[in-house]
């Protein structure tokens, strides 16, 4: 299967599933593929053939784009290099969760969380310490009967009761001595640092040079702002001006063919993630919207006198969307 059938079938699956769907990022550099939406659950998602391909910069570019959008970045894929993904299981690359299609669908479809991930020395799952205190003690066990019926050190029994994860043969193994499941499912789509390894810090890329005058502008109209490397934007730009946390993607460059798709793809992307967008252009533009995308020259940029004016006049133009 094409990787444009996988990406048409995946997006099919998340509108099935109630999600709100992008338009797909189809322009480099492109940290992610889509987003979508699901009542307060936002998703960035990238979508490979092999997840081998999935390099360290983008991964963690995506870590910090859902932070900077109350995002979870996910990766749905088919294999590595040496095998299929397996159905039911939570890989992790460079800190973002990994999802083969049918895990996907059964998590957004049919609303059943995975029950395993995959970490260093094999597959694991999470045990209900405190469910298997209850059962141990209701049967009148200690630590080590318990142990000794597994054929583990009573200190690895007590690991489990305060909360130690465990290899899926132990949870079998618990399952049949009790005659109950003990697992609770991986939490995707919350904090997921305590199935992963501990990973380097990225710091966040420096600005380009060519994009300093425009965020030197944002700072000084109050926005904090964080650039970007592979997004379909420039920067991820933060406010506070009296009506709530308003996040803004912004693109910078002359406004060609290609800068005109990449503001339509950013008010797709703005629409899902609740944010604004404004592309800033070095000519004059011929129009004030692209898509839902409000476009502001330099000419403009430099004519504002207080940093109320440029919030307001992107206000307007994001509300108002001219279709060119």
């Amino acid at each position: 299967m094409s990787r444009a059938a996988v990406v048409g079938n995946i997006i099919a699956m998340l509108e099935d599933a109630g999600f709100l769907v992008s338009a797909r990022c189809a322009i480099r550099p492109k940290s992610f593929d889509i987003a979508a939406r699901r009542g307060e659950d936002i998703l960035l998602v990238k979508i490979l053939g092999n997840i081998d391909a999935y390099k360290r910069t983008t991964g963690f570019e995506m870590v910090r784009l859902g932070e900077y959008l109350h995002a979870t970045p996910l990766v749905i894929g088919l294999q590595t290099r040496d095998e299929p993904l397996k159905p039911g299981v939570v890989y992790f690359r460079h800190g973002v969760p990994v999802l083969n299609p049918d895990t996907a669908m059964e998590l957004f479809i049919h609303g059943t969380p995975p029950l395993i991930y995959a970490a260093p020395g094999g597959l694991y799952v999470n045990i209900d310490g405190d469910l298997l205190e209850e059962v141990r003690q209701d049967r009148g066990w200690s630590l080590g009967q318990l142990a000794k019926e597994l054929g583990v050190s009573r200190r690895t029994i007590s690991k489990y009761e305060d909360g130690m994860n465990a290899s899926i043969e132990v949870a079998i193994q618990l399952e049949e001595v009790f005659q109950q499941p003990f697992t609770h499912p991986v939490s995707v789509l919350g904090d997921t640092d305590e199935y992963q390894e501990a990973k380097a810090p990225e710091s966040a890329p420096a600005v380009d040079a060519a994009d300093e005058p425009i965020v030197s502008i944002l700072t000084d109209a109050g926005f904090v702002v964080h650039p970007t490397v592979r997004a379909p934007f420039k920067t991820v730009s933060h406010d506070d001006d009296g009506e709530g946390s308003v996040a803004l993607l912004t693109g910078h460059s002359a406004m060609t063919k290609t800068a005109r798709k990449r503001a339509r793809i950013m008010a797709s992307l703005g629409e899902v993630t609740r944010t604004r967008s404004v592309y800033f252009t070095e000519t004059d533009a011929t129009t004030t919207s692209v898509g839902g995308t409000a476009i502001v020259s330099h000419r403009e940029l430099a004519a504002f006198r207080e940093p109320e004016e440029m919030r307001e006049v992107i206000r307007e133009r994001t509300e108002d969307p001219l279709e060119v």
